[in-house]
C-alpha cells in the first residue's frame, strides 16, 4: 500500500480557518491523472494540487490541479499555496525571489517575498486576459442567479466573458448585498447559457460598491461545471476581473496597480486577493495576483 502526504493550507488569508482550503500533495510521483482525480473528489476541496519533477527546462516543478470535477490547466489558489508549500519543504531556498511552476497553461513564474527566512506573499504572474463577447440576456441571466434584473444592468458595465486561461462570466452587480443575495438556479443557468452560444462557465458575480474595508471588489464565485458550488477565493477569476475593470473604464490606472478582491464571506472564509494591472491607454501590459497563506495541518492518502 502506498501512502501520499499531502499539506493542508488555508489561502488568500493570513489566519486559520478562512480563506480557500488547499491540499498539496508535495511528493506525487507513481499517481496517474485518474487517482489524482480520485484524490481531488475524496479531499473535496474546491482545489488540490500534485508536485511532480519539472518537465521542462523553463520551470522548476510541475505542479497540476483538480477540482472535484475536472483537471484545470491553471487557477489561483493551488498556485499561491504550492509555493508556500514548497517554500516549508525548503524545496525553494530562502530568500529566493521567484519559483517556476509547470502548469497546463505552461511556464508560470511566482515571485515571492519573504521576511526573517519565512515566505511572506507570494504573486503569481497570469497571461494578459482575453475578452469574449458581451452577454446580450441580462433577464434570463438574472433570473438564474435569483436577482433582479436592475441590479446587473444598472451598473453600466457589461456581463462578459474573460479569460487567463480559464474563462469566467463576469457579472457586475450593484451593491453588496446583491451579490450576497445571488443563489444559483443550474438548469436557468444552463439555458442562458445555451442561448449565449456558451458553454457553461464559472460566473464570477461582483460589485465595486462600498469598498469601506479597502477592498475594491467583493465577490462570490461559481462553478457547478466544475464541481464547486461555491469558491471562497479564485484567483484565475481575479487577474481577468482587474483587466476587466481596467479595460471599461471602472478604476484608474493608478488605483489597478494594487488592488483587493475580497470574497467568500458569505461562506464565513472571508479572502483577501491582491491584484496587480499594469496598463498603458487601458490596454494591459502585465497581470499578477497575490496573496499568502496559512498551513493548517497535514496528512497522508493511502492506495
Amino acid at each position: 500500500m502506498r501512502r501520499y502526504r499531502y499539506l493542508h493550507w488555508d489561502v488568500f488569508t493570513d489566519r486559520a480557518f478562512s480563506g480557500n482550503q488547499l491540499a498539496v500533495f508535495v511528493d506525487a510521483v507513481g499517481l496517474d491523472a485518474g487517482q489524482m482525480q480520485q484524490i481531488a473528489m475524496e479531499m473535496a476541496f474546491s482545489e488540490t494540487s500534485f508536485v511532480l519533477p519539472a518537465e521542462s527546462d523553463n520551470t522548476d516543478h510541475r505542479v497540476r490541479i483538480f477540482t472535484p470535477g475536472r483537471e484545470l490547466p491553471m487557477a489561483g489558489h493551488p498556485t499561491i499555496g504550492t509555493a508556500f508549500a514548497l517554500a516549508h519543504e525548503k524545496r525553494i531556498a530562502a530568500d529566493q525571489d521567484s519559483v517556476r511552476m509547470g502548469l497546463g497553461v505552461g511556464a508560470t513564474a511566482v515571485s515571492l517575498e519573504w521576511n526573517e527566512g519565512a515566505l511572506r506573499f507570494a504573486w503569481m504572474r497570469q497571461a494578459v486576459p482575453t475578452f469574449g463577447a458581451i452577454s446580450q440576456g441580462i433577464a434570463q441571466l438574472a433570473t438564474a442567479l435569483g436577482v433582479d434584473e436592475g441590479e446587473i444592468r444598472e451598473t453600466g458595465l457589461p456581463v462578459q466573458e474573460v479569460s487567463s486561461g480559464v474563462p469566467f462570466l463576469l457579472v457586475p452587480m450593484v451593491s453588496r448585498e446583491a451579490v450576497n443575495g445571488a443563489r444559483v438556479e443550474r438548469s436557468a443557468l444552463r439555458i442562458f447559457f445555451d442561448s449565449s452560444g456558451l458553454p457553461e462557465l464559472p460566473v464570477l458575480v461582483f460589485s465595486l460598491a462600498g469598498a469601506d474595508d479597502e477592498a475594491q471588489a467583493f465577490s462570490r464565485m461559481f462553478a457547478p461545471a466544475f464541481g464547486i458550488t461555491e469558491d471562497p477565493a479564485t484567483g484565475a477569476a481575479s487577474g481577468p476581473l482587474g483587466a476587466y475593470l481596467v479595460h471599461h473604464g471602472a478604476v484608474t490606472e493608478m488605483r489597478a496597480l494594487r488592488m483587493v478582491n475580497l470574497q467568500g464571506v458569505a461562506m464565513g472564509r472571508p479572502s483577501r486577493i491582491t491584484i496587480s494591472i499594469a496598463s498603458a491607454n487601458r490596454r494591459i501590459i502585465d497581470v499578477r495576483v497575490g496573496g499568502t497563506s496559512v498551513l493548517v495541518g497535514a496528512g497522508f492518502i493511502q492506495l
